[in-house]
């Protein structure tokens, strides 16, 4: 039980630590700005998290029918190999897409305002 006390309180630490620039904002920042951008922040994170669970769940739903199939039928192995492969590409590509995407949310709104 101490352990765990002692891993709490190392996070708790490094939570205030990370948070302790926000302390020395400078608190005439226009409210609009800061509202955009913390709206800007959390739609980025929203895009890219459903875009990663999305294609993990894509990707472990291609593998588990791909290891079904080359099971049921090995001679056409490496065909069936060659598609998931292909599949899993794309796949990532489109993570890749959402996350392109989320930095541009990110950057274009902060910049467009600040």
């Amino acid at each position: 039980m101490r352990k765990n006390f002692k891993a709490f309180g190392v996070l708790l630490f490094f939570v205030f630590l990370m948070s302790a620039p926000l302390l020395a904002q400078d608190p005439s920042l226009d409210s609009n700005k800061t509202s955009l951008f913390k709206w800007s922040i959390i739609i980025g994170g929203a895009v890219i998290t459903l875009a990663a669970a999305a294609g993990a769940f894509a990707q472990t739903k291609a593998i588990s029918s791909a290891f079904e199939g080359i099971s049921r039928n090995p001679g056409a192995a490496p065909h069936i190999r060659f598609l998931l492969i292909f599949g899993l590409v794309l796949i990532e590509t489109l993570v890749i897409y959402a996350l392109l995407i989320t930095i541009i949310i990110l950057m274009v709104q902060w910049g467009k305002y600040v």
